[in-house]
C-alpha cells in the first residue's frame, strides 16, 4: 500500500497526478475523433505551431498557456480555413502552416540575446512542474473542452462518420469541422506541460489507436480510450517517479505497450473466434 501512497506525500506529485489524469481523459476522448477522421498529423502539427505563441507570450511577459492557445486556435481555424477555400488537402495544409509557424518561434527566439525559459521543458513536458495556477487552468479548459464535447456530440458523431448525408440532413458540417479543430487545439495546449511539444500527438492518437483494436463502435471506442488514457497517464507517471525517469516519455512508452497489447488480444480473439 506504501507504493501506491509514498508519491501523494509530496504537493507537486499531487498536482501532477491530478494534471495527468485530466490530460489523459481529454486527449483519448478528442483521439477518438482523430483516428475515425483519419488526422493523426493534427496533433503533431497544433503541438508544433503553439511553439510560436509560447514564445511570443513569453516575450510578452504573458502566461504561456494563453500564448500557446491563442496561436494554436488560429491555427486550427487557419487550417481548416486553407483546407475549404483553397481545396488543399488536410495533410498539405497542415504541413505549411504548422512548420511556418514554428519556424515563425524560432526566428522570434533566434533574435534574443539571452533567455531564461528551458525549451526543454515545452519539447518534452514537465507534469512534475505544474503549479497550483497551471492545475486550475487545466481543469478549466479540461471543463470547457468536455462540455463542448457532450453538446456537439451528436453533430461531431454524423460528420465524423458521413459529412455529405450529415450536410443533406440539415448538419452543418463545416462548422462542426472548425469547432472540433479548436476543440483540439485546446487539448493539444492542455496536454504541453503533461508530455510536450514532441509527444502530444501520441498521446492524442496511441490511447484511442488502442481502443479501436478492440472495438468499432464509437461509444464503447471512447468510453475505452478514455480508460486506457487514465491507466497510461497515471501509471507512467508512478513508473517514472520509480524508475526515475521522464514522466513525459514513460506516458507516451505506456501508451505504445498498451497498443501493441491490444493488437495482440485482437488477433488473439479472431483465432479464438475462429477455433470456434
Amino acid at each position: 500500500m506504501e507504493v501506491l501512497t509514498e508519491p501523494f506525500h509530496y504537493a507537486f506529485m499531487q498536482r501532477a497526478f491530478v494534471a495527468a489524469l485530466a490530460v489523459g481523459v481529454l486527449c483519448s476522448t478528442m483521439g477518438t475523433y482523430v483516428i475515425l477522421r483519419k488526422l493523426s498529423f493534427i496533433g503533431d502539427g497544433i503541438a508544433h505551431a503553439s511553439f510560436a505563441g509560447i514564445v511570443i507570450a513569453y516575450l510578452r511577459g504573458a502566461n504561456f498557456y494563453i500564448g500557446a492557445g491563442v496561436v494554436a486556435v488560429l491555427t486550427a481555424v487557419g487550417i481548416g480555413f486553407v483546407h475549404r477555400r483553397g481545396r488543399i488537402s488536410l495533410d498539405t495544409t497542415i504541413g505549411v502552416l504548422f512548420t511556418g509557424m514554428f519556424a515563425l518561434g524560432v526566428y522570434l527566439m533566434s533574435q534574443q540575446r539571452s533567455y531564461a525559459i528551458d525549451l526543454q521543458s515545452f519539447l518534452f513536458g514537465d507534469i512534475l512542474a505544474v503549479q497550483p495556477e497551471d492545475l486550475w487552468l487545466i481543469l478549466a479548459l479540461s471543463v470547457v473542452v468536455a462540455i463542448a464535447v457532450i453538446v456537439l456530440f451528436r453533430g461531431l458523431l454524423y460528420t465524423t462518420f458521413d459529412p455529405v448525408v450529415a450536410q443533406a440532413s440539415g448538419i452543418a458540417s463545416p462548422a462542426y469541422e472548425y469547432a472540433l479543430l479548436v476543440m483540439l487545439a485546446l487539448t493539444i495546449v492542455i496536454s504541453l506541460q503533461a508530455v510536450g511539444i514532441v509527444l502530444v500527438a501520441a498521446l492524442l492518437v496511441t490511447p484511442a489507436a488502442a481502443a479501436y483494436q478492440l472495438t468499432s463502435r464509437f461509444a464503447p471506442m471512447m468510453a475505452l480510450a478514455s480508460l486506457f488514457g487514465a491507466a497510461c497517464t497515471v501509471g507512467g507517471l508512478y513508473l517514472s517517479y520509480y524508475v526515475r525517469a521522464s514522466s513525459g516519455a514513460t506516458i507516451v512508452l505506456l501508451a505504445t505497450l498498451l497498443f501493441f497489447a491490444s493488437m495482440g488480444a485482437k488477433y488473439l480473439l479472431r483465432a479464438t473466434a475462429r477455433a470456434a
